[in-house]
């Protein structure tokens, strides 16, 4: 029987837990998975069942018998026990009744793990793969609503240009005397505020990003990799959105946004 458990990682590890008889194997039983499955941290149980009437021949150890006799007895005198040693104390150690397993008991059992593996293998990605569908479904739907934000985001950032230009030309008036103020270079002031206050090129590089983002669903090849490439990105572009605005409603939008992006992020580590 072979149990494959799977959760999220950025990279690719793989541990296996594996019977006696196929512990040398466990870098091949790694290998098997690392062939189809590359993302995400794989715990691998591999344990051999036996059918009713399938027996394997146990024979005695006399020598370790008779080691272990006389290491309980060394261990009576040590600590003064009056109680001898009896024959279920010395059965407690393996190594008095051992296995006696077939020359090509080894390669058989590891013939039936691979073969199970493999099952194994395709049925986790057939899970992931379905898993895969409803978070697409579910990226799509967020994009969505993130670029209605942003549409928002643009009207705000329109309107609050000339305000924003008004606000500061009353201000100036107040602090200085209009009789000396140079018109020119208030008028080229102002035309600077409104630039770094715009972030109309941010939100164009900000689609651009949503664009690929989608885009990248249908290139199967690393699509984990590069969606986390690209929520970098846009989280660099709603962080510069927020930095260069007055206005609380775009500030109050901009978190919205970061809250969405942070949900996707969350759930890309899923996806290879």
């Amino acid at each position: 029987m072979v149990e494959l458990r799977s959760v999220n990682n950025r990279f690719l590890e793989v541990s296996a837990r594996l019977p006696r008889t196929l512990a040398a194997r466990e870098n091949e039983v790694k290998e098997l998975i690392r062939k189809t499955i590359s993302r995400g941290k794989i715990n691998a149980t591999v344990s051999i069942e036996r059918k009713n009437g399938d027996t394997v021949p146990l024979h005695i150890n006399p020598q370790a018998a008779k080691e272990v006799h006389k290491l309980l007895n060394q261990l009576r005198k040590t600590i003064r026990m009056r109680e001898t040693v009896k024959l279920e104390h010395i059965l407690q150690f393996s190594e008095v009744i051992q296995q006696e397993e077939p020359a090509d008991a080894d390669e058989a059992a590891w013939e039936v793990a691979r073969r199970a593996i493999g099952k194994a293998v395709e049925t986790l990605q057939a899970m992931r793969l379905q898993e895969g569908r409803e978070l697409e479904k579910d990226f799509r739907q967020r994009i969505s609503l993130i670029e209605q934000e942003l549409s928002k985001i643009e009207e705000l950032s329109k309107a609050q240009i000339p305000t924003e230009r008004e606000r500061l030309r009353e201000r100036i008036k107040q602090l200085i005397d209009p009789g000396t103020a140079d018109e020119g270079r208030l008028e080229m002031e102002l035309v600077l505020m409104a630039d770094r206050i715009d972030v109309t090129e941010e939100c164009v590089r900000f689609r651009s990003h949503t664009k690929f983002f989608i885009k990248a669903f249908e290139d199967p090849a690393s699509a984990g990799r590069k969606l986390n490439f690209l929520l970098q990105e846009l989280n660099r572009e709603a962080n510069t959105i927020g930095s260069k605005s007055v206005s609380p409603e775009i500030a109050h939008v901009v978190v919205h946004v970061k809250e969405e992006l942070e949900k996707i992020r969350e759930q890309v580590q899923n996806i290879e």
